[in-house]
């Protein structure tokens, strides 16, 4: 076993030491693959000190903000090519928490998705708004595409290589929350093992969200096209 993360980044300077400290806590041999995309508050230095002081840190620098759905292809193709397996993939501003990794490590499913909406999982210091909005993503997403899993936008999933490799991540255009909606739904379509397991979901304390309204609109209107596509 060769786990590796995938970290996309976009102003998480501060956040970002902190993830890799508990992170090394709990799971001192997993490999980090940070994406940034060009952070204007040094987030891809910061990486890159990490990196020389601490090792088994890559760090892929793009030249602008280009994307969630496109940072994570870039580092699954990263981490694949190098040969890892399994491959995690969570958010860097700590909303994640670490400690659940050796636990989805454990569970026998081709992905693993941790989930706010099963029975043990939930979310902290969310306003009404965005539960609201979460809720209702995760509900359009289901209907239109008849899927059984409660989390559809979550980030924090765990995917054994040989999943990843076969969703064709190349010829994925979706972005934002529509990216991690779109990977579940090849996964499922190809018939590969889905399991859910309860994660509780915590309100960043620094730096700022990166949803928006474009965001949203993107989800709403790409979703019910992924039923249509072959």
């Amino acid at each position: 076993m060769n786990p590796a993360l995938v970290v996309p980044t976009y102003n998480e300077g501060e956040n970002l030491p902190l993830l890799i400290t508990k992170l090394r806590s709990t799971m001192p041999d997993m490999t980090v693959f940070i994406v940034d995309d060009a952070s204007p508050d040094g987030t891809g230095q910061i990486a890159e000190d990490l990196a020389n002081s601490l090792g088994s840190i890559h760090v892929l620098h793009r030249s602008a903000k280009r994307g969630l759905g496109s940072a994570y292809r870039e580092g699954f193709n990263l981490a694949l090519e190098a040969g890892h397996d399994p491959l995690f993939q969570m958010d860097a501003d700590l909303s994640h928490d670490p400690a659940v990794l050796p636990a989805m490590l454990e569970l026998d499913a081709d992905l693993v998705l941790g989930s706010r909406y099963v029975p043990g999982g939930g979310t902290q210091n969310w306003p009404l708004s965005r539960r609201l909005i979460s809720r209702l993503g995760c509900t359009w997403a289901r209907i239109w595409l008849d899927l059984p899993y409660r989390d559809l936008t979550g980030g924090f999933k765990c995917w054994r290589a040989s999943c990843l490799r076969a969703l064709d991540l190349s010829g994925m255009a979706s972005e934002g929350y529509v990216f991690q909606v779109e990977t579940t739904w090849r996964a499922h379509q190809l018939g590969f093992s889905i399991v859910q397991t309860p994660i509780t979901f915590v309100e960043r304390t620094m730096g700022r969200s990166k949803m928006n309204f474009l965001i949203a609109a993107e989800a709403a209107w790409r979703v019910p096209s992924l039923r249509f596509r072959p």
